[in-house]
């Protein structure tokens, strides 16, 4: 699981290590091939995009995100990326990329109606004409947070030193929002580091609705990464849309 929660610079260098877990990079990356301009919305470190680059792409890359000390690190990997501080709220782009994706269920972030809206509002402003924005959302009803326990850590080495990461939903549950903390330990840490998350699980249907709300079309959706259709029972919602 990732999201927002490596944002603080002491955890920002652990992202990659805890992310590569899903098959989501193998889904993007030739979609990223296919175009010429791409604006990765919460990029993180960077790290599609210097694969993109690194696989020969040589148009715009764009990483868009609001932790600096994740762009601090994507910088390191790539100077010939454009890097952007900020959120989709502070932007105002205007038909300038082919495709645009938020990977790492950074969708979920967006958990505010106004918030969502706007978001995809300026993605639909991004996009140039029949420009596509893709992304993915965990499916509500595969219940992904009732994994989200103590007995299901994680462990990762970073620089020589075993990290572990654990989750604590807040129950009950109740409707689309799931809270939960998120704890990082190392025998070579003095403390812990803990931090805070809420994430928004919409259905298929709500998630249709914003969605043509903004103007963006249903073109196709799948289960999974391996393009399996999508059902009730599918652990994620993967969304490809165009502009209208």
């Amino acid at each position: 699981m990732v999201d927002r929660q490596f944002s603080e610079p002491a955890l920002a260098e652990l992202y990659d290590s805890f992310s590569r877990e899903t098959g989501d990079f193998e889904y993007y990356l030739p979609l990223l091939m296919s175009v010429s301009s791409v604006l990765d919305v919460g990029c993180g470190t960077g790290e599609l995009l210097r694969l993109a680059r690194e696989a020969g792409h040589t148009g715009r890359l764009c990483g868009l995100d609001p932790a600096s000390a994740m762009l601090g690190l994507a910088r390191r990997k790539r100077a010939d990326i454009e890097w952007v501080l900020g959120d989709l709220a502070s932007i105002e782009w205007s038909e300038e990329f082919e495709l645009v994706v938020m990977t790492g269920h950074v969708f979920q972030v967006l958990i505010e109606d106004d918030q969502l809206r706007d978001s995809l509002t300026a993605i639909h402003s991004a996009l140039s004409k029949d420009g596509c924005f893709v992304f993915e959302t965990r499916n509500p009803r595969a219940r992904a947070w009732e994994s989200w326990t103590p007995d299901h850590a994680v462990e990762t080495m970073h620089h020589g030193q075993v990290v572990r990461m654990s989750h604590q939903v807040e129950t009950p549950v109740g409707g689309e929002f799931v809270s939960f903390t998120t704890t990082f330990t190392s025998p070579a840490w003095d403390r812990p580091e803990i931090s805070r998350s809420t994430l928004r699980f919409l259905g298929i249907d709500d998630l249709s609705s914003f969605l043509s709300a903004a103007g963006l079309a249903i073109v196709e959706q799948f289960g999974d990464w391996d393009g399996r259709v999508l059902t009730e029972a599918s652990p994620e919602i993967i969304t490809v849309t165009r502009r209208i």
